[in-house]
Formats: C-alpha cells, sequence, structure tokens
C-alpha cells in the first residue's frame, strides 16, 4: 500500500485553513466562543469532537462512493 503524502498534505493544509476561518472572520467574537467552550464539561466537549469525527468520516465515505 502506498501513502499517497500530496493528498495527505493537501487534506492537513484544507484542515488548517478551517480551523483558522473561524478565528479571521470572527475574531472580536472568539474569546466569548472559547470562553463559553471553556465552561463545557469534558463529557459534552469528547461528544462534540466525536459528533465532528463522525460527520467527517461519514462526508469522505459518501464522496469516495460517489466518485
Amino acid at each position: 500500500m502506498h501513502f499517497e503524502w500530496k493528498i495527505f498534505l493537501t487534506a492537513l493544509g484544507l484542515a488548517f485553513i478551517l480551523e483558522g476561518l473561524p478565528y479571521f472572520l470572527a475574531a472580536e467574537k472568539m474569546p466569548e466562543v472559547l470562553r463559553a467552550l471553556s465552561e463545557r464539561k469534558p463529557r459534552e466537549l469528547r461528544m462534540l469532537g466525536m459528533t465532528a469525527m463522525l460527520v467527517g468520516l461519514l462526508l469522505i465515505i459518501v464522496l469516495r462512493g460517489a466518485g
């Protein structure tokens, strides 16, 4: 099995863009958002993270199946 570095680095770059987008577009609101996140229980944050990962995985599966 050959590892596709170009695809991996493209995906990583896209992840960095998506992670930075809220800070760029709504810099004024980010302290409030981060404060609200810091007040959540660890279990809620884990569920939020798990949901995001599952939605991402589902999106990849659907798109790879469509191609």
